[in-house]
């Protein structure tokens, strides 16, 4: 059983939430509420596993909250906008769900936090949380799927996001773009890039072939590419 707290301060968002919670027996609603500083209060005296999450709200936005929080519950955002989903999974949310909220995204996500429950121990960005990833391209949020990144090129505070048949040019670090990407599906190979391990072909050298390029591989990631890719002990 999940005991779980909706944060919200659009009163139809609430109701939503709740009737949908009333269609999944292994979930408890344990309270509603409409700002961050009663749901404070609530986290401080109930004890709550999983908590839905709105970002845009007066006083405190759902972030900051999060942020303020010292031992979060399993945490997922409700929000009618895309632009926070980086963002949000460097503060290790569960799922990102953009209203209008559909029945099956709502299930799909709380059957993570039923795995998530199980398995404590699992890593959340290691789930590849959506399959995807929201970068900002010449001031707009362009949605990547993970399937469709080849490698990703570090440019100084910029990177080259390169795909099958184009590339993205972004601002952001390899750091955080590391930090945000799932490690079941990406992996560092260079100080300059980070490759999809499913556009790998080949492994010759110090260079690795793949779909689209041939990149070099770094002295000090060389072990744990092969490790990893090849499951053998250099």
């Amino acid at each position: 059983m999940l005991n779980c707290l909706i944060i919200d301060d659009e009163p139809l968002a609430l109701d939503i939430l709740e009737s949908y919670i009333s269609k999944v027996a292994e979930i408890k609603l344990i309270s509603r509420c409409n700002s961050a500083v009663e749901a404070n209060e609530i986290l401080h005296n109930q004890n709550v596993d999983l908590m839905f999450l709105d970002i845009n709200m007066p006083l405190i936005d759902g972030l900051n909250f999060l942020r303020s929080l010292k031992n979060p519950p399993m945490v997922i955002l409700t929000t009618a906008y895309s632009q926070h989903a980086i963002e949000s999974y460097e503060l290790d949310v569960l799922d990102y769900l953009l209203k209008p909220i559909p029945f099956d995204r709502f299930l799909k996500a709380v059957n993570k936090a039923f795995n998530m429950q199980k398995n404590p121990l699992l890593s959340i960005k290691n789930q590849a949380p959506e399959g995807y990833i929201f970068i900002k391209v010449d001031g707009r949020m362009v949605k990547l799927l993970y399937e469709e990144i080849v490698y990703i090129e570090g440019l100084k505070d910029y990177l080259k996001v390169h795909t099958r048949d184009r590339h993205y040019v972004t601002h952001m670090t390899m750091k955080k773009m590391e930090e945000t990407l799932p490690t079941i599906s990406f992996i560092r190979i260079h100080k300059s890039f980070i490759l999809s391990l499913n556009a790998i072909k080949s492994l010759s050298g110090n260079t690795v072939e793949t779909v689209k390029d041939a990149l070099p591989i770094g002295a000090m990631y060389k072990e744990q590419l092969v490790k990893t890719v090849f499951k053998i002990q250099l």
